[in-house]
C-alpha cells in the first residue's frame, strides 16, 4: 500500500454523486482534499455537510477543460487525484458526441498531463458501459470482450487507454476503476443508472413505478459507499497500477424484482413501453474476483440495506416531486 499520512487529494466531479461520497471517505481517512466541479452533474449542497471540515481545502466550481482553473488546483501538490469529473449520459452522447469527447477526452487528458508534471497517482473512473454486452450472459470480468455502443463508452474508453499509455510511456501510477450500476443517498432521481433513487421516490410519493418491456432485464447495483471503499483502495494499491479493476455486488437482480423489493403494493408497478428498446441491457453481473485478489475489497451493504438507506435518506431530506 501506498503511504497516506498527510495525503493530499484532488477530486475532479467532486461534487457529483459518487464525487461526494468520495470527499466524505478521504475526509473522514484525514486526507486534505481539493474539488474541482462544474456542477452539471453535481450540486454545491453535496459538499455543504463538509464546509466546515477544515481538511476541505479548496472548491472550484469550474470544467477540467479550464486548463487555467485546473492547474490553480494542481499548484497545491496533490498526491493523489481520483478523476471522475465525465459527460455520463449515453443518450446525451448520442446527440451531441463532441460533448462526449470534449469532456471525457480532452478534460483526461489535461488532467493527466498536469498529473505527469508532479508524478501524482491518477484514478481514473471508468465505466461497465465498454463491455459487449449483447455477450454477457455471464459475469463479466475485466477480460471480457469490449464493444462500445455509444459515444459517451467510446469516449470513456479512448479517456482510458489514454491513461494507460501515459502508465507505459511515462510511469505514471494509474489505475482504472470499472464501477457497475452504483446506487446511494444522494443521487439524482432522472439521472441514467439511477433506478433506485427513482423508485424509492416515487413509492414515498405513492406514485406508480414504471418498468420498461417485461422487467427482465438485470443489474448489478453497487451500493455508494462500497464504490467509493472500492476506488480509495485502488488508489493506494501499488499493485494496481497499470491495471483496469472492475467493482460490483456479484449479484444481479431484474428490474421487475427490484421495483417489487422496494414497493411491496404490486398494483403500483407498472410495466410500460421501452422508449429505446434497441439501447436495452439484457443482463448485468459483475465479476469483481480481480478487485478481491489485489485490493481485499468485498462489497459489504447487501440489496436490501442499500434500498432501506435511500429511503430514509430520501424521507429525512423532506423532498418531493
Amino acid at each position: 500500500m501506498v503511504q497516506k499520512m498527510g495525503m493530499k487529494a484532488l477530486v475532479t466531479g467532486g461534487a457529483g454523486f459518487i464525487g461526494r461520497w468520495l470527499v466524505k471517505r478521504l475526509l473522514d481517512e484525514g486526507v486534505e482534499v481539493f474539488v474541482i466541479d462544474n456542477l452539471e452533474n453535481g450540486r454545491e449542497s453535496n459538499l455543504d455537510e463538509f464546509k466546515s471540515n477544515p481538511l476541505l481545502k479548496k472548491v472550484v466550481y469550474d470544467d477540467v477543460l479550464n486548463a487555467k482553473a485546473l492547474h490553480s488546483l494542481f499548484e497545491f501538490k496533490p498526491d493523489v487525484v481520483y478523476h471522475l469529473a465525465a459527460q455520463i449520459n449515453v443518450h446525451e452522447s448520442l446527440e451531441n458526441p463532441k460533448k462526449a469527447y470534449d469532456l471525457n477526452i480532452t478534460g483526461t487528458f489535461n488532467v493527466l498531463e498536469e498529473c505527469r508534471a508532479l508524478g501524482s497517482r491518477v484514478m481514473l473512473m471508468g465505466t461497465c458501459m465498454v463491455y459487449d454486452m449483447a455477450q454477457s450472459d455471464k459475469p463479466i470480468s475485466e477480460q471480457h470482450p469490449l464493444k462500445p455502443c455509444s459515444p459517451y463508452a467510446a469516449s470513456k474508453l479512448s479517456a482510458e487507454i489514454l491513461a494507460e499509455s501515459y502508465y507505459h510511456s511515462y510511469g505514471l501510477p494509474v489505475v482504472i476503476c470499472r464501477p457497475f450500476n452504483t446506487y446511494g443517498p444522494y443521487q439524482k432521481y432522472n439521472m441514467e443508472g439511477g433506478v433506485v433513487s427513482i423508485f424509492a421516490r416515487k413509492m414515498l410519493n405513492g406514485e406508480d413505478l414504471l418498468v420498461y418491456g417485461d422487467g427482465k432485464q438485470t443489474r448489478d447495483l453497487l451500493y455508494v459507499e462500497d464504490c467509493t471503499d472500492f476506488l480509495y483502495k485502488a488508489s493506494l494499491c501499488e499493485e494496481a497500477f497499470g491495471q483496469v479493476i472492475n467493482a460490483g455486488l456479484g449479484k444481479d437482480v431484474a428490474v421487475i424484482d427490484l421495483a417489487r423489493m422496494v414497493c411491496p403494493d404490486e398494483t403500483r408497478i407498472k410495466l410500460v413501453e421501452h422508449h429505446h428498446p434497441q439501447a436495452e441491457i439484457i443482463k448485468l453481473l459483475c465479476d469483481y474476483s480481480k478487485a478481491k485478489s489485489i485490493l481485499g475489497w468485498e462489497p459489504k451493504v447487501s440489496l436490501e440495506e442499500g434500498i432501506e438507506k435511500v429511503k430514509l435518506q430520501i424521507q429525512d431530506s423532506c423532498v418531493s416531486v
